[in-house]
């Protein structure tokens, strides 16, 4: 009979130069570490079926650095196709940025500016801060590593699959009886009618053990971005960093954690109704409250405090469920799909394309006299250099080929997308899948972007404007019915 192997590594993501931390719209540099990011790989094989599944302590994995991670993978095995190691997000704001130096958006922005106005980029670099090409080769290469090692410390295992639960993720868009909505909107208005969405409180768990019934490892899924600390200057795993400390405290220093961001496009870790003014200043344009209230609830969600809380949380519940553990399973079905969708790019209509460039020529013209444009001008028309930028795109494109993979783990069903999917496309799979438990892991394999509702769409704003992803509701509908299909293939 086949047995069931697993193998665990886990390698750190921090280099040994400062890095330009990604996730906002303005430009940060790290000041120091306050938690370590890792890329943590847990490599299972039964019989011929095989998958390494890398959870990276990162905002989004492009499909540059998708491409060069297998590529420097082939080089080291050729015992498992490298299409089928599964890298994904745990979308936290204070990891290290690897992207081209200047976006879309700056360069665009350049195009409508006058030759002495170029984007100025306001912290300036030199050789303590390491370059976005150094940092994509720094990534590739440990992660690479990270699932080499995890594949060839595959060892004889078990498993049990559990359920619990913690209230992290709220939904983040705000609703007013105008019918828009807005990410991060301010609830103390009459204008407010109701947050957009639900929120999910559960942990979808998965506990392995060794041939002695050791816990090696733990996988939790939980449908809320990393992202509590998004403003601050530090290189930090967020709460995941925290809920990996507590759970080391409590089975040792050789425990692997292997976080899954589930559906969270339209959650955040912080309560829009109890709101908690942030401990210490933000510089996000978007978050705007004139007209602050004292409640009584939950810590700053922006600060340390908070995300501490998080984490305590979440590590409390993962030990307890640990605590009621029964049924450990050896002889499982286990099956890896590795698939591409072909879902419709999201358009947009000669309309948008002309207002947007009537939006930022206005813009441009309104504010000529000031010295310069930077980050705040970028975020300002991010909305419209987005629409134009995709306008052209269509041109040539109406298809976004989207990597997915479908797993069978015993009762469990594992679902990757490379989007920050809203809550509600998680939900329609997990209601209809045939398998006892669904574990949902967005931003995976590349960067999508946001994938809305019609709801959402209609509503507007970031999160859910044209530029703010590649496939919209349609291709959203798609995703939902092909997904349940395979689920429900390996389950029949």
């Amino acid at each position: 009979m086949e047995k069931m192997l697993i193998g665990w590594a886990e390698e750190s993501l921090v280099p040994n130069k400062k890095v330009s931390l990604e996730g906002q719209f303005y430009e940060r540099i790290s000041e120091y570490v306050e938690t370590e990011v890792t890329a943590t790989a847990m490599a299972v094989q039964y019989g011929e079926e095989k998958a390494i599944i890398i959870s990276c302590d990162l905002t989004s994995i492009t499909s540059a650095l998708m491409k060069t991670v297998r590529e420097k993978f082939a080089q080291m095995t050729t015992e498992i196709d490298p299409k089928y190691l599964i890298i994904g997000a745990t979308h936290t704001h204070t990891s290290i940025g690897y992207r081209a130096d200047l976006t879309g958006t700056v360069q665009l922005l350049n195009t409508f500016l006058p030759e002495d106005k170029k984007y100025t980029q306001l912290v300036q670099t030199d050789d303590s801060v390491i370059s976005c090409e150094e940092a994509l080769e720094f990534l590739s290469d440990r992660i690479a590593q990270a699932a080499y090692k995890a594949w060839m410390g595959k060892k004889e295992a078990m498993y049990t699959n559990a359920f619990g639960r913690a209230a992290i993720g709220f939904n983040r868009r705000v609703c007013y009886n105008d019918g828009s909505a807005q990410m991060w909107g301010d609830t103390n208005t009459a204008a407010f009618t109701a947050l957009e969405g639900g929120n999910d409180s559960g942990i979808e768990l998965l506990y392995v053990f060794d041939a002695d019934k050791k816990l090696t490892g733990i996988v939790a899924n939980i449908a809320c971005p990393s992202q509590i600390l998004e403003h601050r200057s530090f290189i930090s795993a967020d709460y995941w960093g925290e809920v990996k400390k507590l759970l080391r405290q409590k089975f040792g220093e050789d425990i692997y954690l292997l976080a899954m961001c589930g559906a969270g496009g339209d959650q955040c870790p912080r309560d829009l109704i109890r709101w908690q003014e942030p401990e210490t200043p933000i510089n996000d344009p978007n978050i705007s409250r004139p007209n602050v209230l004292e409640r009584t609830a939950d810590p700053s969600m922006f600060d340390l405090s908070g995300c501490r809380l998080a984490g305590k949380r979440i590590a409390g519940e993962i030990i307890s469920v640990y605590e009621e553990i029964t049924d450990i399973k050896t002889d499982i079905p286990f099956e890896h799909k590795a698939l591409v969708f072909d879902l419709p790019l999201r358009k947009a209509t000669i309309s948008d394309y002309q207002t947007a460039i009537r939006e930022i020529e206005y813009y441009v013209d309104k504010n000529k006299n000031q010295e310069q444009f930077n980050f705040k001008d970028s975020a300002a028309l991010y909305v419209y250099a987005g629409t134009i930028q995709r306008y052209h795109e269509q041109q040539t494109q109406e298809i976004m080929p989207t990597e997915v993979h479908i797993l069978r783990f015993g009762d469990v069903a594992i679902a990757t997308n490379p989007f920050e999917l809203f809550l509600d496309y998680g939900n329609y799979i997990k209601a209809r899948s045939f398998a006892k438990q669904t574990f949902i892991m967005q931003l995976t394999c590349d960067d999508l972007g946001y994938l809305p509702t019609e709801n959402a769409e209609k509503g507007g704003h970031y999160s859910a404007y044209i530029s703010s992803g590649s496939v919209g509701h349609q291709g959203g509908d798609m995703l939902v019915r092909r997904t349940i299909t395979e689920i429900n293939e390996m389950f029949k």
